[in-house]
């Protein structure tokens, strides 16, 4: 069996120059030259220029052409074209050209990829064609896709490839070099030598490097290590990712409950893991859940819908506050003006303290060892700023409207709200993650209306009983 893909220095994975412009982004004038080959058929031009793209590159040309030039290159490529270019692309992109496919030849491809690629393909598909898919592959391929499609998404074994290397213990060097030198189907580039027993219970890995070093009648179980970062396979990959960065791994075994070996997680797949994770994290913090660009009008408008409509009804709440106060609004029109600098400052100030604490709960640094520092550092922050920002808005707020007393209860609420605003940017994301709900997605309507209705409440009320209105 392989390890699969890992990172390499070769030269056909840097970025080419004439490909992108001095801002890195995809150069118009190369674009041109491809959209213009596709418009006349010219399959050598395309076979010239596309043909030996790197599969990112490759990606970035599918999102910049319209659905008929993608699928009139794939025509006009033919066998040139590198499906796997289809796991850099939105999903949107993805499913539209597979879609546009039949599943023989969808089949046929799926044998060409890694594993890991084809898994990435095929799990997106209807039940019914990954099926009828899996069934025109070969026996020993089918089994291994639908085990990896039976984990979890977004788990380990959805990640891992099945492709790897493993020796018994017993074999001598000269055994495993003959070995990965004769056996066909083995992957190009590969870490690690897996140690298995017959069952295929992991017992430990040997390093390449180790290999080239030791005598050829060295026995494999002389020179083996404990593998002692195995990621379960049902583990999340974003758990998985957190293993590798906090090992600095280049690969990983992937194991089943009975600790068996059923795959590897290389370092390639888990910086996409990081990336999407990141990318995911700061999309549900703006309520905009799983969209892409790639994304139609109606599914874009259809995801943000929701969390706008509940930060509508948080709306109210806030307004609620202010109607109980109209009569002092009415007699000091000051107030109505100043009153949004408050809250508005209250909800930057806890998007801040917010946004520092879902990545922190994310990466795992913050737990409920650390919880009371982190909130007591956040309750210091949002003093502090609160004082100096307070000491601003009262002077500039005093000279504005030739009211002392103006100033000094705007700048009383300012310092309230910026309290208010430290605890609800870290407290509300804690519970949130405390009673299972994604602090990443519905933290920021939370937060928000808790500043605006403390600001609101804390400017309007202090003015209400410091001039006695009510």
């Amino acid at each position: 069996m392989a390890d699969s893909q890992q990172v390499d220095d070769s030269p056909d994975r840097q970025v080419r120059p004439e490909i992108y412009d001095e801002d890195g982004a995809l150069s118009s004038v190369w674009l041109d030259g491809v959209v213009a080959a596709i418009e006349r058929d010219d399959t050598d031009y395309l076979r010239e220029h596309v043909g030996e793209l790197h599969e990112s590159e490759l990606g970035d040309l599918l999102e910049h052409l319209d659905p008929e030039e993608r699928q009139a290159l794939i025509r006009l490529m033919g066998t040139s074209f590198d499906f796997t270019a289809l796991t850099e692309v939105d999903e949107a992109i993805r499913l539209e050209i597979v879609e546009a496919m039949p599943n023989e030849q969808i089949a046929e491809v799926v044998r060409e990829l890694d594993s890991d690629d084809a898994v990435y393909i095929l799990e997106d598909l209807d039940e019914e064609d990954r099926k009828e898919i899996l069934d025109q592959l070969p026996f020993r391929e089918r089994i291994r896709f639908r085990r990896a499609l039976e984990y979890p998404e977004e788990s380990a074994g959805r990640r891992m490839q099945t492709e790897f290397v493993a020796v018994p213990p017993f074999w001598t060097v000269g055994q495993t070099i003959d070995y990965m030198r004769d056996e066909e189907g083995l992957p190009d580039r590969f870490s690690q030598v897996f140690v298995i027993d017959p069952s295929f219970k992991l017992l430990g890995a040997v390093d390449l490097d180790q290999i080239l070093r030791t005598k050829r009648l060295g026995k494999i179980e002389d020179i083996m290590h404990e593998t002692r970062h195995a990621i379960p396979a049902t583990m999340d990959q974003e758990e998985a990712a957190q293993i590798f960065e906090q090992y600095d791994l280049l690969s990983a075994a992937v194991v089943d409950e009975n600790e068996r070996l059923v795959g590897i997680l290389t370092i390639d797949d888990v910086v996409d893991v990081i990336q999407e994770e990141a990318e995911e994290d700061i999309r549900r913090l703006g309520g905009v859940g799983d969209e892409e660009l790639s994304d139609t009008v109606l599914t874009t408008s259809r995801s943000r819908v929701p969390w706008l409509l509940v930060n509508l009804l948080t709306a109210f709440l806030a307004a609620s506050v202010i109607q109980i106060f109209d009569a002092t609004i009415q007699q000091i029109v000051a107030l109505a003006v100043l009153m949004p600098i408050v809250a508005g400052m209250g909800g930057n100030a806890a998007s801040q303290t917010m946004t520092v604490t879902v990545r922190a709960l994310a990466t795992r640094d913050l737990d409920i060892y650390n919880a009371a520092r982190i909130i007591r550092r956040e309750l210091g922050v949002g003093f502090i700023n609160g004082v100096v920002f307070a000491m601003l808005i009262g002077v500039v707020a005093g000279w504005w409207f030739s009211n002392a007393q103006i100033g000094g209860i705007i700048a009383a609420a300012m310092i309230i709200n910026m309290l208010a605003a430290a605890l609800a940017g870290i407290l509300i994301p804690l519970l949130l993650d405390k009673i299972g709900v994604d602090p990443a997605v519905a933290s920021t309507v939370f937060v928000t209306t808790v500043t605006d209705v403390t600001g609101f409440f804390a400017f309007l009320g202090l003015a209400t009983w410091w001039f006695g209105m009510g």
